[in-house]
């Protein structure tokens, strides 16, 4: 067993994938005996790394990681106002950190209609009278979850809405968030019919007569959602706080907010000036090809406003570029393999105009904002690509962590870029969750597979994978289930038995620093937290089971113990 104490750590250059984008360390200082604030003793604390080193005991002073080390080590440092905890012998891991999330959006969720893992429409449709029944002064019906696979034809219809719920206008949003669900009450409100017309990134669905069907797909979701009346800021903020207390209760103590605003950012600004926000929150501005300057100069501001913030950040940006596979709106190289000949978009399309795309991103580049861009279909991976490096040339080096989200589909000629260029790869494992990719399977088409969700494929070509949940557009956001997803690329019952595209699975070890330090690292924050040693942040959680000891198919089996937060326990088992 390797252990670390502050007398002899010495700086180690970590690699995420084959010994390249090296991660800082952090050094503490020597802790006086008796001095510890908190000591876990007994336990399986996994230190990072791709070697599995592990040690036994470790101690926190004023929120950071003092000493790593040996149970031995470890008690000469309990005094009369240590708490000590016993962790007989579960596993401690860095705290887990969600690269890629919406998590107003998925605490405002919590409190509306739940369709997720509803594995019919019947089941649909049960829940969603259930809930109305039980919020009989609501205005509208809102909710989300729904899965393209449980419809005939991949999309549903108003009909069924219309057959339980005609006195309200019912909206609810697909799992992804790329396509919504409405009955003809919430159609009539908006104007939307046979003769109404809508230009842009997106569709209203319509039936042979020119009918719509009640399904909305992308910008034409707007049509309808701009009539729900807008949450207050308290009830926004009472969602928060049981968003918060959902995120300890899976172990995340980080996270990336993939679209926001400086409305939103202000929420959490008051949560922390309340002393309630339990985790590193990092906001990524939603910006397009029309976003002002006016706009931008504020987000600017922001960013340079929380650049040292010990809990809060801002110095990210975000860009959509294209859709889903599910609803053929993901930017395709070639064209989708489903639709017939005479099909309208048979390539799906780019939600902004390349060069538009092109412009912003060299300008935010040069304000120093880290760019994420949401990009699935392998056209727009290219197109955001090609921006950042035209954006940035030979300035990657320096540290510019461009992103792209997503990454569902990629040609394997741009498999290798994102070492080359610097950007970070940052993908949702529960994306690829064997019992939702029916459909997706059928747009992508056999030859397009063995690169779907290409984890592995971008790490033994050096590429930084960061790994996120994309909630509430996912069906889980317990990173366990994510890493089950990664190591097996099965569903928790273990179909298909030999993996769905094994060939795109990683090692345990490699999921974890994707949920981890690299997580950490895509943050700008890798030189405080992420890893378990001397002068990290204690940022923890301790699991029910050992993970590098069970069999892979029963990581889906294990839960959250306990989480730790600045060296504190805000979430016990």
């Amino acid at each position: 067993m390797k252990c670390y104490t502050v007398t002899t750590l010495m700086a180690v250059l970590l690699t995420i994938i084959l010994g390249v984008s090296p991660l800082a360390t952090g050094v503490g200082q020597a802790t006086a005996p008796g001095s510890a604030d908190l000591v876990l003793l007994d336990g399986r604390i996994w230190t990072g790394g791709l070697k599995a080193d592990f040690a036994s005991a470790l101690a926190v002073q004023g929120g950071k990681i003092t000493e790593v080390g040996s149970n031995e080590e470890i008690r000469r440092l309990v005094g009369a106002e240590t708490r000590v905890i016993d962790l007989g012998k579960r596993l401690v891991l860095p705290g887990f950190n969600d690269s890629h999330i919406h998590f107003l959006g998925g605490s405002m969720g919590l409190t509306e209609v739940d369709l997720t893992g509803a594995s019919t429409v019947k089941v649909m449709l049960e829940r969603i009278v259930a809930y109305a029944k039980q919020h009989p002064d609501a205005e509208w019906i809102t909710g989300r979850g729904w899965e393209y696979a449980r419809f005939p034809g991949g999309l549903p219809t108003k009909s069924y809405l219309d057959a339980v719920i005609r006195d309200r206008p019912v909206f609810l949003s697909a799992y992804d968030g790329h396509s919504a669900w409405v009955n003809s009450k919430a159609l009539s409100l908006a104007g939307i019919d046979r003769e109404s017309k809508f230009e842009g990134f997106g569709e209203v669905v319509r039936n042979g007569a020119g009918e719509p069907t009640g399904a909305l797909k992308e910008g034409a979701q707007r049509l309808v959602r701009r009539l729900i009346p807008q949450p207050t800021r308290e009830r926004q903020l009472e969602a928060l706080r049981q968003g918060l207390g959902l995120a300890a209760s899976l172990g995340i103590t980080g996270m990336l907010n993939a679209s926001g605003s400086p409305e939103e950012l202000s929420l959490y600004e008051e949560l922390d000036r309340r002393g309630e926000l339990n985790l590193r929150f990092a906001m990524a501005f939603s910006v397009g090809e029309r976003t002002s300057g006016a706009a931008i100069e504020e987000m600017d501001r922001l960013r340079r406003k929380y650049a040292e913030h010990p809990r809060l950040r801002a110095s990210s940006v975000k860009f959509v570029l294209d859709g889903v596979i599910e609803s053929h709106t993901a930017a395709m190289i070639d064209r989708y393999s489903d639709l017939p000949p005479d099909a309208p978009l048979p390539y799906g399309e780019l939600a902004m105009t390349p060069q538009g795309y092109r412009e912003m991103v060299a300008k935010l580049d040069q304000l120093g904002f880290q760019i994420c861009t949401h990009a699935i279909g392998d056209r727009a991976v290219r197109e955001a690509l090609k921006a950042y490096q035209l954006a940035t040339g030979d300035r990657h080096r320096s540290g510019t962590r461009h992103r792209i989200e997503h990454i569902e589909t990629i040609s394997p000629d741009d498999l290798a870029r994102f070492a080359e260029i610097g950007v970070v790869a940052s993908m949702q494992p529960i994306h690829a969750d064997p019992g939702t990719v029916d459909v997706w399977s059928r747009a992508v088409g056999p030859e397009r597979l063995p690169l779907a969700f290409a984890w592995d494929s971008i790490r033994r070509r050096r590429g930084i994978l960061a790994f996120g949940s994309d909630w509430p557009a996912c069906i889980s956001l317990d990173p366990i289930r994510g890493i089950h997803n990664a190591v097996n690329r099965q569903t928790t019952a273990g179909l298909p038995r030999d993996g769905w595209i094994p060939g795109q699975r990683v090692s345990l070890a490699e999921t974890l620093l994707a949920y981890t330090e690299a997580g950490a690292y895509a943050s700008f924050d890798e030189s405080r937290r992420g890893r378990i040693a001397p002068g990290m942040l204690a940022d923890l959680v301790v699991l029910s089971q050992d993970l590098f000891r069970i069999r892979s198919s029963k990581i889906h089996q294990t839960a959250v113990a306990m989480t730790i937060f600045d060296g504190k326990v805000i979430y016990r088992r």
